[in-house]
């Protein structure tokens, strides 16, 4: 059982994979996150908890990481200087090359450890392009699932914490807090939205948004509540995000639809 860096290796020894070997790729984005946190944020996260699950599930399955993607998709945030962001388009067919160039080699497992939400809908649909076009078994993990897809987000950012608020800046309080200016943290929760019983983060009927479309907030970039975030609650945060990756990739290895599970 082993945990391998990829771009550390040579051909010869990335031919010794074996089927169940499970190839990590990180996707981060390159995107503003307001005026105290860095646009690399979510490359950050993608790369901590990837490679921090990755050695860890590597203890008792064969992982390889990947050199993560940073630029993704982030139009949502295309009106701010500093977003990099490539179409959906673009992003399905990198993506895809991947696949294909990893299928050429003994690689038959590929999961993405996902740390945007505007990634999760188009890797959704890779996951099955990749399976029919290259036969790839195909995973989609969260680095932190965010509230507009489920996930869970603080009382005080009334379940609208989906960008730069509470967890992301306390995650970076940990990671990089080099990086952070809580000087310039800021609430920006869009509370009116709470009035709308069907459509909203998190409720049964999801809308298209930019990051500038709120009223509240407008012109800062964040959709949540940074002012309370630690280093302290960053650290608890990564480290579960990372046990729980590090759990999914061990089932990825011995993922099998078509027989009952192994006792």
């Amino acid at each position: 059982m082993t945990f391998t860096r990829f771009i550390d290796l040579s051909g010869p020894e990335i031919e010794r994979f074996g089927a169940d070997t499970v190839a990590v790729l990180p996707v981060g984005a390159i995107e503003q996150h307001g005026p105290h946190l860095p646009v690399a944020t979510d490359h950050y996260m993608a790369e901590a908890v990837a490679e921090g699950a990755a050695r860890l599930a590597g203890e008792s399955c064969d992982i390889t990481l990947l050199p993560g993607l940073a630029y993704t998709k982030s139009d949502e945030h295309a009106w701010s200087a500093g977003t990099l962001w490539l179409t959906a388009r673009t992003l399905l067919s990198v993506v895809d090359d991947i696949g294909r160039s990893l299928a050429a080699g003994p690689v038959r497992r590929l999961a993405f450890l996902n740390a945007h939400g505007g990634n999760s809908a188009l890797l959704g649909v890779a996951l099955r392009e990749l399976r029919t076009r290259h036969g790839l078994r195909t995973f989609l993990l969260h680095a932190s699932l965010p509230a507009d897809q489920g996930g869970a987000s603080p009382a005080t950012e009334l379940g609208m914490g989906v960008h730069g608020g509470l967890k992301e800046t306390s995650a970076m309080l940990h990671l990089r807090p080099d990086l952070v200016d809580m000087s310039q943290a800021r609430r920006a929760v869009p509370e009116h939205l709470t009035a709308y019983e069907h459509i909203g983060f998190g409720k049964p009927v999801s809308f298209g948004w930019t990051s500038d479309d709120f009223a509240t907030g407008t012109g800062t970039g964040v959709v949540g509540d940074p002012t309370g975030a630690t280093p302290e609650l960053g650290r608890k945060l990564v480290d579960a995000s990372i046990a729980a990756a590090a759990a999914a990739l061990r089932e990825c290895a011995r993922f099998r639809p078509d027989r009952p599970v192994s006792s």
